[in-house]
């Protein structure tokens, strides 16, 4: 008789799943099994990988999750029910009810639904009873039929033809008594029974790496003897044949299992990207749509910026209509691909950020490449005057949804986010989960703890497994995939011939790399993606549920970056960067210190500067963003970057891969080495980095100029050479030799360009936001140069939880001619300060063991009463509830008591 299999609990079920989704559903497609549902334990963590897995191999997904209820009145703790989703109303349904359980009535890490709930929301939703562990169920192994005829009867009105009785045979002690107590009460109160059987784990041998997983949560140890075990080894995922045996005597609840998954008919809409609407303003008295605002608003934007690169108005006029074509090219790309609301957001919230204290990067990433974008005043490069492409960020030849990653400065980035609540409601508004995994050596870790093993024997253990380059190991399970022969154990064993030795050896190593490698991958953890934002057309709940860790007061969706995606929200990078905060501060400081400057703006400096460029060929660099590691230090002397399109090429040059081509470029831009082309027709493209393939748009400009392809068809080969994928590479070689010929260049060195091309396909740089980091870091140059001491404040100032980096940037200052003035609670504040072109005040807030709200009330008092005259005097006038015994021992041994002549000692 069929059967499907309606709760399952999977990695996603973090607490008691070892079940991957795609284990599920290929063991539901080999049982030939025409449904599965995944029911994970108060969350939708996985529904649309499993969605899209199901529906790939003929499985008919199920949605619905396995939800604690809150007790009520005598009971003492929560019980369980099993809600599955019909249709788009009850996913729309249960999305709220977990939300609500997560956001407003979680207890101890569970999220509880409130009775209440059902009444309202209830709808689209069929309920199976929890089997012993649901309210029914624990009324009947409590030997109260009454109780449990009222609650059932309560559930069937809450769910009218929608209620199951939930009967299990999974070999738990309680499973027999409570099938002989609840299939007489379905049969007076004319319920339906249904069969399920809760799947913990894959297969049988696994149940002992499910245990170790659930160890794991719990901070418990598998040999403990007075554990409570919950679980047992017949929770793995039975056949049909299995679960026939299992309910020969009743079944109908075998039938209602299949009856149930005819009943659930939920379609979810993938790949469809659905923004909010943004509200357009009147221009002229007149409304605009978007599309037209959209328009009017960058070319707005274009005439100011023309204005700050070309004051002059003939050169302006003479320059203009390459930009005006650039921006109506981007413009009506834009618009096809129908994204004029979403530039315009992006827009609205940078501008405001702009304007409200909160500086925003210049760009990151591909992005930076758009004049649309610098038109909109979303990056602050221009894209013509450092040749960078549209394309890149945007392809015309294929449509997919643009994706700015933003960097703010870290200590406003949450007044932006607010921002962005505020303006399209709170209930539209949230972060995004991630998920983390038990990687290789902590999974050994997390194992080797739950066996009892000492640390220091498992992490030894641990470190002989070694990371292959340029990617993350894994134990995996054999057999390796022969796409990656040297990943996973093998690679391991190949490399480190003693693991495989102690594990031959050692019976406790050999079962710790044994349930290693099934916990290997799992989720681990839940936590918050550091800075995707969703903003929705309406409330998040209508596209995914919400979820809050314990202790938390923001909310995330319960849809992974890729999965909110594919739901159709679409998400913004709020990125936090400290650079930018560094950048700000300095520039409070010069407006400060400086009656000349009042006005000064990071905007108006040159990126001609010699001094700035001296710097950076001397390699001084400490604090200079991107450019301060001590290999950095020495690409730079070797370097000696003269202009900023070298400094833009030694960014993208300093990573692995393209790292090698350094010495090369160096010796080219110098002299020591002949400057060559593969070709006269790549010169163009290659004479800034010294004919070296540096950047991704370099490989697209080269299809353009040799192979005749469009841009947009360019960074469709880019994409295909960074695939790999030989068939399509085979194709593209084709096109490619037959767009030479045109130019009169041979098949021969046609494939020499080409097979150039594919090899600086793999690791070239993306020159956008290489183009974009190079002006920070030319700006924390120029910086360093001209206004050394408020540029040391600042810096200083942003690191004072780290007392390795005040090292280095204190060593550092003095080195270039900085004197620090000591700590003085008569005139230092928080932070750093700069008292003059070579001198800093130390910033009390350094000084372990003080903290901002003690700092803050020391300059209260001052401000107050004047100079403290002794260090009774200080004790007699500060807020003591705020600065106590420790807070002052902590302010004598730094010396701030010193013009007092306080022994540090006493």
């Amino acid at each position: 008789m069929a059967f499907i299999h309606l709760r399952t609990h999977t990695e996603f079920s973090v607490v008691d799943g070892t079940l991957r989704i795609a284990e599920a559903v290929n063991a539901a497609a080999a049982d030939r099994q025409v449904a599965l549902a995944i029911t994970d334990v108060s969350n939708l963590f996985g529904t649309v990988k499993f969605y899209s897995a199901a529906r790939s191999a003929g499985v008919k997904p199920l949605v619905g999750a396995d939800v604690w209820m809150e007790p009520e009145g005598s009971d003492k703790s929560p019980s369980r029910l099993l809600l599955l989703v019909q249709n788009n109303v009850g996913y729309l349904n249960l999305c709220e009810l977990l939300s609500r359980g997560w956001l407003v009535n979680s207890h101890k890490a569970q999220a509880w639904l409130k009775w209440e709930w059902l009444a309202t929301l209830g709808e689209g939703l069929i309920a199976l009873s929890g089997a012993e562990l649901g309210s029914v169920g624990q009324a009947l192994m409590a030997r109260d039929p009454e109780r449990a005829r009222d609650v059932a009867l309560r559930m069937k009105q809450l769910f009218p033809d929608r209620f199951y009785i939930e009967l299990q045979r999974a070999g738990l002690p309680t499973n027999e008594a409570h099938v002989r107590a609840a299939v007489p009460l379905a049969a007076e109160l004319q319920l339906p029974v249904v069969a399920t059987h809760p799947v913990q784990f894959l297969a049988p041998e696994d149940f002992e790496a499910h245990e170790a997983r659930v160890c794991v949560a719990e901070g418990e140890l598998l040999t403990n003897v007075k554990r409570i075990k919950r679980f047992c080894p017949e929770q793995y995922f039975k056949t049909q044949a299995q679960m026939e045996a299992l309910f020969a005597d009743i079944p109908s609840a075998l039938a209602n299992s299949v009856q149930i998954a005819k009943r659930c008919n939920l379609k979810l809409t993938l790949g469809k990207p659905q923004l909010p609407d943004f509200p357009t303003p009147e221009v002229g008295g007149e409304q605009l749509s978007p599309e037209a605002y959209f328009r009017y608003a960058c070319h707005q934007g274009l005439g100011l910026r023309l204005g700050q690169l070309y004051p002059v108005e003939a050169e302006r006029e003479a320059q203009r209509a390459r930009y005006v074509d650039r921006l109506e090219f981007e413009i009506n790309t834009i618009l096809k691909m129908g994204f004029p609301g979403y530039f315009l957001i992006v827009a609205d919230f940078i501008n405001w950020a702009q304007n409200n204290g909160c500086p925003v990067g210049p760009g990151r990433g591909s992005g930076a490449g758009s004049l649309v974008a610098f038109s909109l005043k979303i990056t602050g490069l221009d894209p013509l005057r450092y040749n960078l492409l549209f394309e890149r960020f945007l392809n015309p030849d294929r449509v997919s949804m643009p994706d700015f990653d933003i960097d703010f400065c870290q200590a406003n980035r949450d007044r932006v986010i607010d921002y962005v609540k505020q303006k399209y409601g709170r209930d539209a508004v949230s972060q995004i989960v991630t998920f983390g995994t038990m990687a290789a050596k902590a999974a050994l870790r997390d194992v080797g703890r739950v066996l009892g093993m000492g640390y220091g024997h498992v992490d030894s253990i641990a470190k002989l497994v070694p990371a292959p380059p340029g990617k993350s190991v894994t134990l995996a399970r054999l057999p390796v995939p022969p796409e990656q022969p040297d990943s996973g154990l093998i690679y391991a064993r190949k490399e480190s011939p003693e693991i495989n030795e102690r594990e031959h050896n050692e019976v406790e190593v050999a079962e710790l790399l044994t349930l290693a490698m099934r916990l290997e991958g799992v989720t681990r953890n839940i936590g918050m993606h550091a800075g995707g934002v969703l903003i929705a057309p309406g409330k998040i709940t209508d596209f995914c549920p919400l979820y809050m860790q314990p202790g938390s007061d923001s909310a995330v969706s319960q849809f992974d970056k890729d999965d909110v995606e594919s739901i159709g929200l679409v998400k913004f990078d709020f990125l936090g960067l400290a650079t930018l905060t560094i950048l700000e501060l300095t520039k409070d400081f010069i407006r400060a210190r400086h009656a000349d400057q009042s006005n000064f703006s990071l905007d108006a400096i040159p990126l001609n500067d010699r001094a700035s460029y001296q710097l950076m060929s001397e390699g001084k660099t400490v604090a200079v963003f991107q450019l301060e590691s001590a290999g950095m230090q020495r690409m730079l002397r070797d370097a000696k970057p003269s202009v900023f399109e070298d400094v833009i090429a030694l960014v993208a040059l300093y990573r692995p891969g393209p790292m090698d081509l350094i010495p090369s470029f160096c010796a080219r831009k110098h002299g020591r080495e002949a400057v060559e082309y593969p070709h006269p027709l790549m010169g163009e493209v290659l004479q800034e980095t010294y004919g070296i393939m540096v950047y991704q748009e370099q490989v697209m400009q080269v299809a353009q100029l040799v192979g005749g392809y469009s841009l947009g068809g360019a960074d469709l080969l880019r994409r295909a050479m960074g695939k790999k994928k030989l068939e399509e590479m085979m194709t593209h070689r084709a096109i490619f030799a037959e767009g030479a010929a045109k130019k009169g260049i041979d098949e021969l060195k046609a494939n020499e360009i080409f097979d150039l091309m594919e090899k600086f396909a793999g690791y070239g740089f993306n020159k956008s936001h290489a183009a974009a980091y190079a002006l920070l870091a030319y700006q924390t140059a120029w910086l360093k140069v001209h206004y050394l001491s408020e540029f040391t404040a600042a810096n200083m100032s942003v690191a004072l939880d780290d007392t390795d980096k005040q090292k280095i940037f204190h060593d550092d200052a003095v080195m270039m001619g900085i004197r620090f003035e000591p700590p003085n609670v008569n005139l230092g504040g928080y932070k750093f300060e700069p008292v003059s072109k070579t001198v800093v005040r130390y910033g009390l807030g350094a000084i372990k063991g003080t903290g901002q709200s003690a700092i803050e009330a020391i300059v209260a008092a001052r401000e107050q009463g004047g100079a403290f005259t002794s260090l009774f005097d200080f004790c007699a006038r500060v807020d003591r509830q705020r600065i106590n015994k420790r807070t002052i021992e902590a302010l004598i041994k730094a010396g701030a008591f010193d013009l007092f002549k306080v022994e540090r000692a006493t």
